[in-house]
């Protein structure tokens, strides 16, 4: 079994939090309703209040509770976010039934998954112009989550 490289975990927790202040300079820019304010502190106030070892689970969820609450509430979105969700709806929802309709006529279901790089490729394209929409209507954030 190999040591656990204490290097690797601080970049992993060094590359969360950086990714988390980003997020917080981006909104930071933004004129935003005081409950939403209100709720980004409390979130903020709760990371800091956790311990060394959940840090950056922590971390994680309350980025991911802030984007959330964004997009319901104020429809913000981040770059690339239409575009990953519709990814994976596309292979699920069209490319797997296209995969099982050419499956079925060729009697052979092993090619059943010929079809998820279709549904890829149009949850790609339906994604990218909400995206490009987004950006247009400017409720576009600019950063990517990763």
């Amino acid at each position: 079994m190999r040591k656990l490289n204490v290097f690797e975990i601080d970049c992993n927790l060094f590359s969360v939090y950086n990714q988390f202040d980003n997020l917080l300079s981006e909104l930071r820019r933004r004129t935003l309703p005081d409950a939403i304010v209100a709720y980004i502190n409390s979130g903020i106030d709760l990371v800091n209040s956790t311990s060394d070892i959940g840090l950056k689970n922590q971390i994680k969820k309350t980025q991911a509770d802030i984007l959330k609450l964004l997009e319901k509430e104020l429809k913000l979105v981040t770059q690339n976010h239409y575009r990953n969700f519709w990814m994976a709806v596309g292979t699920a929802g069209f490319g797997l039934p296209l995969g099982v309709v050419y499956g079925s006529l060729v009697h052979n279901m092993g090619m059943m998954a010929i079809g998820l790089p279709f549904g890829l490729v149009i949850g790609m394209a339906v994604g990218s112009s909400m995206d490009k929409k987004a950006l247009k209507e400017g409720r576009q954030l600019n950063i990517e989550i990763k």
